[in-house]
């Protein structure tokens, strides 16, 4: 099973990735829908146990449990609760990006 932080530093180290173009959707407790979605340019580090993100009120560490979807521009790479690949859905090579 791949893991939101697996994907996550692929997405970081693979040059065919422009890690901006990330989505990152997590449970937000108290926002509208009780989720969040940022963009990777707002991903200040991939920590140990969470995402490190800028906010307006300093650093906020993100817990990767709470992430439920990853998408690089169109195309959703990871999304909690997805069976394939074993227990969440896998990682995609970006469109338009041969090795």
């Amino acid at each position: 099973m791949r893991k939101s932080r697996e994907i996550l530093l692929k997405c970081r180290h693979d040059a065919r990735y422009t890690f901006s173009d990330l989505e990152v959707c997590y449970i937000d407790r108290g926002a509208p829908g009780n989720m969040t979605c940022i963009g990777g340019d707002r991903i200040e580090e991939l920590g140990p146990y969470g995402l490190e993100l800028f906010s307006p009120y300093g650093t906020t560490t993100i817990p990767y449990h709470r992430v439920v979807k990853i998408r690089y521009r169109e195309d959703v790479l990871w999304e909690i609760g997805k069976k394939e690949d074993g227990g969440a859905g896998p990682v995609v090579d970006p469109p338009g990006k041969e090795e």
